[in-house]
């Protein structure tokens, strides 16, 4: 009898846990939703369960809280017709209004306007306000004349909210271009990033970083103009070779952490922020050499004392591969990069992105709930797994610095054989 009786509590018990991972999956996906831009999906969320219209994530936000930031005005208005709350607040006291005015999304002020939405909060605390700085030092150096550079035979290599990368050519030489959108380039957000980004290329000089050429800054569209790497990125790389080899994955992670190494090197502290294999990129189709790129997001900190902490815009970055302490809006430095590093370091050796079974937001969620990706990989020798396990700890303190991750690749490194591609370049 008392068996039974377990039985049926373990049985109840794990029922609860389900319908609980039910929840937190339905919550997941309409906040994912309506981050993505899917009215469709989220309409169809709320027609199965209307309750989820007051889904929140960490930071008390609402899926009209996502919407508002964005912009997203078709999300907005099937949120509001299913009894969106228009003045819910967030954990910072923000309204959706105070967030859509803080991102200057004109259309969408409007309508929570209509709805009877008022603007209180700390207007925009995702934003960190910044007056545009002035047109930046030494310009001569770098400025491009527009005339310069030729799109006759451009291709698109990448989009984003804010524009496209092409390969296009300057001066006969083939290099990669994020051109803004001419329609944003009046916008003060828009701008204040695209200078704050050249501000920080322009200061870079290392061979595993992606070499900054020069910028248009007084002409529309705005532009940056970098080196072009024919080799592609990194997710396309294993997209197509699948698992590498734990030798090309270990040359792989010292070049990458060769190029965080420079990044981090005090006092000028360079903090990416959205490390993750599209922002790694290969020098040619052999892969003998790789670069980190894109800094739209990164951060740069004068640090004080080497265990400085700060207080930056939480949930920046790409949602798979971002620490927890990001993805939970708390303090944190420049050891972020490193937890995606160690996130890169799994999907090279296991052939998958981390938890590739999981949506990114809710894969996110995971991971700052404790969980971590299991390993399965035969290429995962005792040291590679240790170093990708303190890469990850979920206290930040713990995981190494990239010197310390260099160290330590080296060493494994002579003790697994090298492929006979890679014997070549070590």
């Amino acid at each position: 009898m008392t068996g039974s009786s377990s039985d049926a509590n373990a049985a109840a018990s794990a029922a609860a846990k389900n319908k609980g991972k039910k929840n937190v999956s339905r919550t997941s996906m309409i906040l994912w939703h309506a981050h993505q831009n899917d009215a469709s999906a989220v309409k169809k969320l709320l027609q199965e369960d209307r309750t989820l219209v007051l889904a929140r994530d960490y930071d008390r936000r609402t899926p009209l809280h996502v919407a508002s930031l964005h912009g997203w005005i078709d999300v907005a208005k099937c949120l509001l017709e299913f009894g969106a709350d228009v003045n819910c607040q967030d954990r910072w006291k923000n309204t959706p209004l105070a967030d859509a005015e803080g991102a200057k999304k004109h259309q969408m002020i409007e309508l929570l306007k209509s709805y009877g939405g008022l603007s209180y909060g700390q207007n925009g605390s995702h934003f960190e306000p910044k007056p545009v700085a002035p047109p930046l030092p030494n310009k001569c150096d770098w400025e491009v004349e527009p005339t310069e550079l030729d799109f006759s035979t451009a291709i698109i290599i990448g989009k984003g909210s804010f524009g496209e990368i092409l390969k296009a050519f300057w001066r006969g030489t083939p290099v990669a271009v994020k051109r803004i959108l001419p329609s944003l380039s009046d916008d003060r957000l828009v701008i204040q990033d695209f200078r704050h980004e050249v501000n920080l290329l322009v200061k870079l000089r290392h061979p595993n970083v992606v070499q900054f050429l020069g910028a248009v800054t007084d002409r529309k569209p705005l532009m940056l103009i970098t080196e072009y790497l024919r080799g592609g990125d990194l997710h396309q790389h294993l997209k197509e070779k699948g698992a590498l080899s734990p030798a090309a994955a270990v040359s792989f992670a010292l070049d990458i952490a060769r190029g965080m190494a420079y990044l981090h090197n005090e006092p000028n502290v360079i903090i990416h922020r959205d490390l993750k294999p599209r922002n790694v990129l290969l020098v040619n189709p052999g892969a003998e050499h790789l670069k980190v790129g894109d800094f739209g997001l990164s951060k740069l900190i004068r640090v004080q004392h080497s265990h400085d902490v700060y207080k930056m815009t939480g949930e920046t970055g790409s949602y798979r591969y971002m620490a927890p302490e990001v993805f939970k809006h708390r303090k944190y430095d420049k050891k972020v990069d490193v937890f995606s590093f160690a996130m890169i370091l799994y999907e090279m050796l296991e052939g998958e992105p981390p938890l590739a079974g999981y949506e990114p937001y809710e894969a996110a969620k995971y991971v700052a709930e404790g969980h971590r990706p299991g390993f399965r990989a035969k290429g995962y020798s005792p040291e590679l797994k240790d170093l990708t396990e303190n890469c990850w700890a979920a206290d930040m303190s713990k995981r190494p610095s990239f010197i310390e991750i260099l160290k330590r690749l080296e060493r494994i490194r002579e003790t697994i054989p090298s492929d006979h591609h890679w014997s070549l370049f070590s």
